[in-house]
């Protein structure tokens, strides 16, 4: 990644501010509308705020589409390596391994 310069963040406009988002973001672990030197910018440009309170929703939205909705119980693990055993009677010479 290159050194980026962001623009001074008082007399910066809408352009520049959408300009070094990507950057924003990047540097921000995705939480742009609490860095505090974009309070008065955000406040004076509810364009800009609103797009970042879009970008903040969709970035947390897809942050969970990673996330397990639950851990599968030991007794599916179980299952999957009993019907593994089952499937393949010779190579249990090899443990399973464990659950991840």
């Amino acid at each position: 990644m290159t050194d980026f310069e962001f623009p001074n963040f008082d007399t910066m406009t809408p352009a520049e501010f959408e300009s070094c988002l990507p950057e924003l973001f990047a540097n921000s672990n995705g939480s742009v509308s609490t860095d505090p030197r974009l309070q008065t910018f955000l406040r004076n440009n509810p364009d800009c705020a609103a797009l970042v309170r879009d970008l903040e929703t969709i970035a947390e939205h897809a942050k969970s589409l990673f996330e397990p909705d639950y851990e599968p119980s030991d007794a599916v693990w179980d299952n999957i390596q009993n019907k593994l055993r089952q499937e393949h009677p010779g190579e249990n010479n090899h443990p399973v391994p464990a659950k991840p």
